[in-house]
């Protein structure tokens, strides 16, 4: 059955009658079948056609058939025979390998769709003006049922007014614009214009003939003429229209060998006048021609429709001698210069002293003939040979030469047809009519100029002496030789058996050489030549034809084998071949047929019945194994003369030639290798594919080893019976003691094996006696030595291990503590974050919104940037300019100017640099396809610029130096944030959580933000602290829930704190507690509430960090705790707003039942002399406080004698760093969920983004274009471009992803998390010593097994598949859509004018000079800005 598409299915013989599409929904594929198999056939007419109606579905006319690549429109398809189909049309356009599909609606009568978004069309190709594209109709699914051809064309593509007034589409010419384009309203406003010959409608101005153009040169040529080294001035016509390009300045432009020069025009009626110059170029070559243009306007060419060019010529290139020289065409003007003895124009030939006319034109006679060579130099006595003669001037004419030529004393008539000018003369002479020797010179004369040749020609007589072979195939082909004398004579030579040509190929004075052709049947036939008028024959010997060989069989390999012909990629394998009539061939050869090539090996004839031939050597392509058990099947067959019966014989079933792999002989294991036994084995694989013992030679030195046997893996021979002398490749002997075993394979394959000794005779008797006495000695001195040794270390080990030994055991109590210390912690703060897990099932991760999240990264520390005030009255009035900013800042070339501008400025600082490239991508928010376009621009050429500048590859995006790596910061910022909610954000808040508790768990220094636990060694306290874990009741009283907002509906609750926690501290943990489910903008502020300790029904104190009660020592003053105060474990405190604060009621109650008294208050605990409670617990007033230093935990000294005072009474402090392990420890697991989220493709059902795997691949892509080899250079790029410039980021600031406070404290130990992050991103081997951070040393054990994890990780983002550009255009879109109403873009755009302003002279500059800019007349575009914005700012 036939499958066919659209008319071309309905041509089918009578009695098929097919189903034909549109296949409906549901149903199989449009195909052509029969009716029975056609589902749906009886819904509609058109669903089943026969082959009879002819009514296939077709598209009769598409409306608009072509477009403006760059515009889009509604298309109207007339399609006849359209059947009603259930379902969405949809028109899809395919071209250049892309399909891209739209929404169509059907309509009378047809149906109508939209052209796809002009920028998701391809380019069109370079050089092209056009593309087609493939328009067909289809439905929602199903194939194409219908389809057409539409064109996108593209105006701008035309360079030229001819070009794109000629243009087969609707373009017109902008005259003073100097461009094409499709949209005169638009484009050419207040211009002229040449409208297009395709263009539909009258016009005033319509085709090349109104185009500004160089019509021709005065002379009506084309070309313009003018020798190197002379000043001319060029004029050419020219055809203006426009009295504004005749008042501009003309200036004409050549461009000779790649240089360029101008020089100034006039213009006289319809001529242009260049200035004069000198033309002159420096290659060797006779002539050049250089471009020619003459520019108006400064930068606009007039048309050259007729290609006028120069072209600059030498004379003395063009000729090397007189004749030569005349010979040349007249409109050069070159004659000969006798004064330089060379070619030249008269203006460069300066007289000298050769008489009166030192130059002959070309009507004039050159002085010197001169022959040269002449051939052939012998000729029959009979004549008849043509004598070709070359020199120098030999005449300008036949007319000049005609009847001047002397030959041995004899005319020779010249032949016209065949007479080059000066340089050839071929003429027949005929013979002196005798038998006699007769010589002579050859002579020619020109018009009283002689010349003669320094050799003879000479008159002579050849004759046959013997032919040799006698025989040969009647199919031809045999090469004869001819022996005898002056073979070589005339210029004629033929050859003949009886009257059967024998094609000569190679004449010499005693032999010639000739092909015998093919004859019907066997004869004898006698031989006959002709030299020229001369005939010899030779009867004393004649040729026979015999009858032609035949091959019968060709067959190699050992014994036991299947015998066909096989060979070896190396040749020289022996094939045995049986036939007949064998003897009549002389040159008998093999071939074989591989990749359509011939190759060849010979043959040698044995008997008449049998030859040898060798393989031929064959040549495989790179890259190919052959497979021993499946060798490759040749054609082969035999070249013998010219018969065809034995050529490719694998027509005529005879067995393919086998081609197996080379043999490969293996080395000796030991080198030498001791030959014992009587023979020596070989071991090897492949030995016997193709190969027999006759085709192996075993050399050992200069004699043979006879080769006994040869299997598959193993060669044996038998060497000779004393070792041989040693030899070089060359057969040379040589001093070397061994000789060389080699194994030479079908005399061209070579191994060497190795060594071979022949093992002397005495080598095994037993040792001589003065051996024996050498052996004691040395082994007596060895144990003495070894004896002294091991006191000497006894003795050091001894000391060492008493020393070991007390070192252990403090480093095993060490270890024990350390270990419990971690075991406890992980154990509570495991507890501790299965709650908080719990809280985060109720109120969720605290993240911030998109726009907080981006603008804490892109603006940090700015908390109200301009592009979040949307009420900007000022910026109203400035709309427009703005707008038209906008639109230049979607313009590519001026984008990538305006940055390369700013970036080159050596003013412009890194603060601009990350303000600009924030502020740009804020702007192309809603258009993240063409941002990450420019952003592709920018980073391919900072990696060009690395590339060619000295610094190493691996440097780049390391720091963030240019404004692209800052956009690659935001880019990564904006399309992450949805994988950060969904993936990373959990993780990575749970570890900030879990150090926040962490380090709680124990002391903080308020002051110095030091702490117990810490992962900082700059934060840890080095000292022994004692502190109390206390569980206290806290509330917080109605009106500070009135104050706050916040209704938490929480009483006594339970916080843990410690009893050396200031009174701040206090706060911030109860607030944690109480609030543990609340973002941390939306809770109280601790500076707005006061911590108040109650007791009984009235007991009531105000606590604070510093009051009366503060404990002075000296210079210092220690920050209020719980414990100064006296709070014991299980204390109910009150949160109170500082309204209520203001007052302290008394502490003991008013009645008199001292039962409800505050007891635990009492001041005298503190001190003596303390006043009244209610005063001392009023706030400290600070105005009593100068000089003073304040502490909490440890007191920081300025000076380090009073450093050594303190550190008298404590441990030495390197022994608390063990807290860092302990701490490190207890977070091990955190930060390993972090890094395995962050370096996981795949991770809890969350795809890998496709921005990361786009960038990637973007990296890759760039390393393969510059040749970059070394994968440590990408790796680094990876690196620095997506973990070093992201995610350190925000495991540093959490805080610029979650609604969180962050501590100092917590900073610091997120700086080392972030710190082992760098390092396992890093390509580097970090040596690690004592003196090495103790950053580095905490997970230096975890490091390399986080490297092994960024490796996978980087490697299975290059396995997976790549993602189209149409699959991230559409998430690029999707991403615009949902952000575009983020920022307030206008202000972005007025920051970012307020750049262009102040670098606007080197801005503008740079926009004139840019030839893309040029064409796109940004400068002009942007001195409209300037002008509008400077009218909105001043109404």
């Amino acid at each position: 059955m036939l499958n066919g598409t659209g008319p071309a299915a309905l041509r089918l013989p009578g009695g098929l009658t097919p189903c034909l599409w549109p296949a409906p929904p549901g149903t199989s594929a449009a195909l052509c079948s029969l009716r029975a198999d056609c589902q749906d056939a009886a819904k509609d007419p058109l669903y089943w056609i026969s082959y009879k109606s002819g009514r296939c579905t077709s598209i009769t006319s598409v409306t608009p058939n072509q477009l403006q690549r760059t515009t889009a429109r509604t298309l109207e398809l007339a399609i006849d025979h359209l059947p009603t189909l259930q379902g969405q049309f949809l028109c899809a356009f395919t071209a250049l390998d892309k399909t891209l599909i739209t929404n169509a609606t059907r309509k009378s009568p047809g149906i109508n769709c939209t052209t796809p978004r002009t920028d998701l069309l391809p380019s069109i190709p370079l050089g092209q003006h056009h593309f087609t594209a493939k328009l067909s109709v289809r439905m929602t699914s199903g194939p194409d049922f219908v389809a057409t051809n539409f064109t996108f064309f593209d105006c701008n593509t035309y360079v030229s007014c001819t070009q794109c007034v000629s243009s087969s589409f609707p373009c017109d010419w902008c005259v003073d614009g100097h461009r094409c384009t499709h949209d005169t309203a638009e484009n050419c406003r207040n211009d002229i214009l040449v409208t297009g010959v395709s263009r539909i409608g009258p016009s005033y101005r319509s085709g090349p003939a109104f185009c500004p153009t160089l019509n021709a040169t005065a002379g009506g040529s084309t070309e313009i003429l003018v020798p190197s080294g002379i000043k001319k001035s060029i004029k050419v016509k020219v055809h203006i229209i426009g009295q504004f390009i005749v008042q501009t300045r003309f200036v004409c432009q050549f461009n000779i060998e790649g240089r360029v020069t101008s020089v100034n025009a006039q213009l006289l009626a319809d001529t242009i006048y260049c200035d004069h110059m000198e033309f002159s170029y420096t290659s060797r070559a006779p002539n050049i021609t250089a471009t020619f243009a003459v520019i108006w306007g400064g930068s606009k060419p007039l048309d050259n429709p007729d290609n006028i060019h120069v072209v600059i010529y030498r004379c003395r290139d063009m000729a090397d001698n007189c004749g030569m020289c005349h010979a040349l065409h007249e409109k050069y003007g070159c004659g000969w210069c006798q004064s330089s003895d060379r070619c030249e124009v008269k203006d460069q030939c300066d007289g000298g002293t050769n008489g009166p006319r030192p130059w002959l034109d070309s009507n004039q006679t050159c002085p010197q003939v001169e022959i040269k060579e002449f051939f052939p130099m012998l000729g029959p006595w009979e004549g008849g040979t043509n004598i070709t003669i070359r020199g120098v001037n030999l005449g300008k004419s036949y007319d000049d030469i005609y009847g001047t030529i002397n030959v041995a004393g004899l005319q020779c008539q010249p032949y016209q047809q065949l007479y080059i000018k000066t340089q050839q003369i071929v003429c027949k002479v005929d013979g002196p009519g005798s038998n006699e020797p007769r010589q002579g010179p050859v002579i020619v004369r020109v018009q009283g100029f002689r010349g003669e040749s320094k050799h003879p020609f000479e008159f002579v007589d050849p004759a046959i002496e013997g032919i040799s072979p006698k025989f040969g195939p009647r199919s031809g082909g045999t090469t004869l030789r001819i022996m005898g004398k002056y073979m070589n004579a005339g210029s004629l030579i033929e050859a003949y058996i009886d009257d059967l040509p024998c094609r000569i190929i190679k004449t010499e004075p005693e032999e010639a050489k000739c092909i015998t052709s093919a004859s019907e049947r066997q004869r004898n036939g006698r031989l006959k030549m002709h030299f020229d008028n001369g005939k010899r024959y030779f009867d004393k010997e004649q040729f026979e034809y015999v009858e032609d060989p035949t091959i019968e069989s060709a067959e190699s390999g050992v014994a036991g084998q299947v015998k066909l012909p096989k060979g070896i990629p190396a040749g020289g394998i022996k094939i045995s071949v049986s036939g007949k009539n064998l003897a009549y061939i002389e040159n008998p050869q093999i071939y074989a047929y591989y990749d359509d090539k011939m190759f060849i090996g010979q043959c040698s004839v044995l008997s008449n019945s049998n030859m040898a031939c060798d393989s031929p050597t064959i040549t495989l392509r790179d890259g190919v194994m052959i497979d021993a058990e499946y060798p490759l099947r040749l054609q082969f067959g035999f070249k013998m003369d010219d018969v065809a019966g034995v050529r490719n014989l694998t027509r005529f079933n005879f067995p393919a030639f086998h081609l197996y792999p080379n043999p490969v002989y293996d080395k000796f294991e030991e080198d030498p290798k001791y030959y014992k036994s009587d023979y020596l084995t070989i071991n090897g694989q492949h030995l016997d594919r193709a190969c027999q013992e006759s085709d192996v030679v075993v050399k050992i030195g200069n004699e043979s080893c006879n080769v006994t046997s040869l299997s598959r893996q193993q060669l044996t021979c038998r060497p000779p019976s004393i070792q041989p002398q040693s030899v070089d490749e060359n057969g040379r002997p040589t001093q070397d003691a061994y000789p060389e075993v080699v194994v030479i394979v079908g005399g061209r394959l070579r191994y060497s094996i190795g060594k071979l000794s022949y093992s002397p005779s005495g080598l095994n008797g037993p040792p001589s006696k003065t051996v024996m006495i050498v052996i004691i000695i040395v082994i007596a001195l060895l144990v003495v030595v070894f004896i002294m040794f091991v006191v000497a270390y006894r003795r050091k080990s001894t000391e060492s291990n008493r020393v070991l030994k007390n070192m252990q055991e403090q480093m095993d109590i060490l270890e024990l503590r350390v270990a419990a210390e971690c075991k406890e912690a992980f154990a509570e703060l495991q507890t501790e974050m299965t709650d908080l897990t719990g809280d985060l099932t109720l109120g969720g991760i605290p993240f911030l919104d998109y726009r907080t999240y981006a603008m804490k990264i892109l603006f940090p520390n700015m908390d109200d940037h301009a592009v979040l005030q949307w009420e900007r009255p000022e910026l109203h009035r400035k709309e427009k300019g703005l707008r038209l900013f906008g639109q230049l800042i979607m313009n590519k070339t001026f984008l990538l100017l305006f940055i390369r501008t700013l970036e080159s400025n050596r003013y412009f600082s890194m603060r601009d640099r990350v303000n600009v490239a924030s502020l740009i991508m804020v702007t192309l928010q809603s258009k993240m396809e063409y941002c990450t376009d420019i952003l592709k621009t920018l980073l391919a050429e900072l990696i060009e610029k690395c590339m060619e500048g000295k610094s190493h590859p691996k440097l780049l995006l390391r720091r963030t130096e240019s404004v692209a790596e800052k956009m690659l910061s935001a880019w990564f910022t904006f399309l992450l944030y949805k994988f950060l909610r969904e993936c990373a954000g959990e993780p990575l808040y749970m570890l900030f959580r879990a150090v926040k508790h962490q380090v709680d768990k124990g002391p903080v220094d308020a002051v110095s933000s030091e702490a117990r636990y810490s992962l900082s060694e700059e934060k840890l306290i080095r000292q022994s602290i004692d502190f109390r874990v206390m569980t206290v009741y806290v509330s917080i009283s109605q009106q500070a829930v009135f104050v706050t907002g916040l209704d938490p509906n929480t009483e006594n609750v339970n916080v843990k704190v410690l009893d050396c926690d200031t009174i701040s501290q206090v706060k911030d943990k109860a607030l944690d507690t109480i609030y543990r489910a609340t973002p941390y903008s939306q809770r109280p502020r601790r500076e707005d509430l006061d911590l108040e300790w109650r007791t009984g029904t009235s007991g009531r104190l105000i606590l604070y960090d510093e009051d009366q009660t503060t404990r002075m020592e000296g210079e210092w003053k220690k920050r209020n705790t719980l414990n100064h105060y006296r709070v014991p474990d299980g204390a109910h405190l009150n949160l109170v707003s500082k309204q209520s604060s203001i007052y302290n009621l008394s502490i003991l109650s008013e009645k008199p039942d001292k039962s409800h008294k505050y007891e635990t208050l009492n001041l005298s605990k503190f001190s003596s002399a303390s006043p009244p409670l209610s005063r001392a617990t009023s706030p400290l007033n600070n105005d009593h406080d100068g000089g003073l230093k304040t502490w909490h935990l440890v007191k920081h000294h300025d000076t380090d004698a009073q450093k050594e005072g303190e550190r008298g009474n404590k441990m030495v402090s390197e022994i608390y760093l063990t807290r860092l392990l302990a701490t490190k420890g207890t977070l091990q697991k955190f930060v390993d969920d972090l890094f395995e989220t962050i370096f996981s493709t795949a991770h809890r059902g969350s795809a890998l983004p496709l921005a990361i795997k786009y960038m990637f691949d973007f990296l890759d892509d760039q390393a393969l274009q510059h040749g970059i080899s070394d994968p440590e250079v990408v790796h680094t790029w990876k690196s620095n471009s997506l973990p070093l410039r992201f995610w350190v980021n925000l495991i540093k600031n959490p805080n610029f992803v979650f609604d969180i406070y962050k501590s100092n404290i917590v900073d610091s130990c997120l700086s080392v998390v972030a710190q082992t992050f760098m390092d396992s991103c890093s390509t580097s081997d970090h040596r690690l010593g004592k003196d090495s951070p103790s950053s580095k040393l905490l997970y230096a054990k975890d490091i390399p097994i986080y490297k092994e994890w960024v490796e996978r990780y980087y490697g299975d983002i290059k396995m997976m598949p790549s993602i189209s550009d149409q699959d991230m255009n559409a998430m690029l879109a999707e991403e615009s859509r949902i952000h575009t109403t983020e920022f307030n873009t206008n202000c972005a755009l007025h920051e970012l004018y307020s750049y262009a302003i102040k670098y606007n002279e080197q801005l503008t500059v740079t926009l004139e000079e840019d030839e893309f800019s040029q064409k796109q007349r940004l400068a002009y575009k942007f001195e409209q800005v300037h002008n509008i914005m400077a009218a909105e700012s001043n109404p």
